[in-house]
């Protein structure tokens, strides 16, 4: 994939056990990762390519952290997933202009939001 001159092109993310957050999006979103050693995994086409460090930090917008944010076709059948997948719904699905969405933590309780646009 090209690079674009001063595009957003990586994020990353601290995650305290790499094995449940790697094995919870890929079964939650169907994410796939690279190992580059112990102590990093990084994803790809998923928007913005990415990965996460093994460290005990979270990344949690109550403590001023970027959010990240899902699409979804489906918002109430990805809730579900993410549920049944071992995330943790932190803000319940709510309206907002344009769309609605609900935030959730990933294992190593980091912070995601999903949202849609479908009713």
């Amino acid at each position: 994939m090209a690079q674009t001159h001063h595009s957003l092109d990586y994020m990353e993310w601290p995650a305290a056990d790499l094995a449940a957050t790697r094995a919870f999006f890929e079964q939650a979103f169907g994410w796939r990762f690279t190992d580059y050693g112990p102590d990093y995994v990084a994803f790809d086409r998923r928007g913005v390519d990415g990965g996460f460090f093994r460290a005990e930090a979270k990344s949690l917008t109550q403590h001023g952290a970027a959010l990240a944010v899902l699409y979804s076709e489906n918002l109430e059948a990805t809730l579900a997933t993410v549920e049944q997948c071992g995330g943790t719904i932190c803000k319940a699905i709510f309206s907002f202009p344009g769309g609605r969405r609900f935030h959730f933590l990933e294992p190593s309780g980091n912070e995601f939001a999903v949202w849609s646009d479908k009713a």
